[in-house]
């Protein structure tokens, strides 16, 4: 099923988000926050497919610091 393949897009796109959040750019740093909350997205929607869900309690968790990040950083 596509679903069990959705995990590599989620861990290309939390790498991603690894990489902008630690530029100095404020720009580039929002937009990681973003990419983050994108990845938590695809994460939540491999977990709930894939049973994991002590993986999705943490995105959720993980989304929450991710919108703080969003803020903290404008």
């Amino acid at each position: 099923m596509w679903l069990d393949l959705l995990q590599w897009p989620a861990m290309a796109v939390t790498v991603v988000a690894a990489w902008l959040v630690g530029s100095r750019s404020a720009h580039r740093r929002a937009l990681g926050f973003w990419c983050f909350l994108a990845g938590n997205v695809l994460w939540v929607a491999w977990g709930l497919h894939d049973s994991a869900y002590a993986l999705v309690a943490l995105q959720f968790f993980l989304a929450a610091l991710n919108a703080r990040g969003i803020y903290k950083n404008e």
